[in-house]
């Protein structure tokens, strides 16, 4: 699926919205619908421009979204050992740094007896926001996140069952389920493999919504159904679905929209970058159709270096 950039940055830049943490993600170039040896990306918004900074092995290690010549935010990343241990968020107002609304994250690995990751957030007036605790089992899954912060300490708990070849991760903040994800597959008459992650949120142990994303062999969206409790039927009832369409080349090329009896489809028309063909070429302009609006990409590479002749 093309990804929106401005709403991941969003994602990117803001605090967790929901009432218990979520586990660390790494950033990289599938994230942003980019390919080959990138090493940057510039996008043109209607509100201004997103830039997009990558290593050779393709994670982001610095993302600027510019509001206006004065206004502008960036995000930078810090590697090592193949981890992330760094992350700040600089916010610029006036063309002045602003201290207040700036905030910076702090990554500690420990990987014996199993493996935990501290996670602390600090603003830049040095004022202590919060820290996150995230405990892994020897298979390498998440199975309990501590959050503390000035209202005291929290503990989720991340539980794991399989039935029926459906895997089921729950997440239980003190005591009471918040978040429930569970993960099947499907033959289609094609005789192909289709992934279904079906995502319910929990409110004093009730669903009041869910997500089911399809996914192909590929990871790409096939389809999205939102899901909202219904007071008179008393359970979840689908409000919209989204089904994808791709190309022969994987880019993005039709959706369609359907809320209630109405449906709304859209066309994606792109132009590829010159000098990248196949799987690697990445779109410059795509343009959006019935509404005829467009974005605009400006994409850097990093020079391939030449192979070495070894002469016997």
């Amino acid at each position: 699926m093309v990804k929106k950039c401005a709403l991941l940055i969003l994602f990117l830049l803001g605090m967790q919205s929901d009432s218990f943490s979520q586990e660390i993600k790494m950033f990289t170039l599938a994230d942003f619908d980019l390919r080959g040896n990138v090493k940057s990306c510039l996008v043109r918004t209607d509100y201004g421009k997103e830039e997009f900074d990558f290593d050779k092995d393709g994670r982001l290690t610095k993302s600027v979204t510019r509001y206006n010549e004065q206004d502008y935010d960036i995000t930078r990343y810090l590697y090592e050992n193949g981890e992330l241990i760094e992350k700040r968020v600089e916010n610029y107002r006036d063309n002045i740094f602003d201290k207040s609304i700036s905030i910076a994250n702090f990554y500690t690995i420990d990987s014996l007896p199993e493996r935990k990751i501290t996670e602390e957030i600090i603003s830049y007036t040095k004022e202590f926001l919060e820290q996150n605790e995230y405990h892994y089992d020897s298979d390498g899954n998440l199975i309990k996140i501590v959050h503390t912060d000035n209202d005291g300490v929290d503990e989720t708990l991340v539980g794991y069952e399989t039935v029926n070849g459906e895997t089921t991760q729950t997440f239980t903040l003190n005591g009471v389920v918040q978040e429930s994800v569970r993960t099947s597959s499907r033959k289609t008459v094609n005789d192909l493999v289709e992934k279904i992650v079906l995502t319910k949120k929990f409110l004093e142990g009730t669903p009041y919504a869910a997500t089911e994303n399809v996914f192909d062999a590929n990871q790409k969206l096939l389809s999205q159904t939102e899901f909202k409790y219904d007071d008179e039927i008393k359970q979840l009832a689908a409000t919209k679905t989204i089904n994808y369409t791709y190309d022969p080349q994987g880019a993005l090329a039709r959706t369609e929209t359907k809320i209630g009896n109405s449906l709304a489809t859209k066309t994606y028309i792109y132009q590829f970058d010159k000098g990248q063909e196949g799987e690697n070429a990445n779109w410059i302009k795509q343009i959006i159709t019935p509404e005829n609006t467009y974005s605009t990409r400006r994409v850097k590479y990093y020079q391939m270096e030449p192979e070495s002749v070894v002469v016997e």
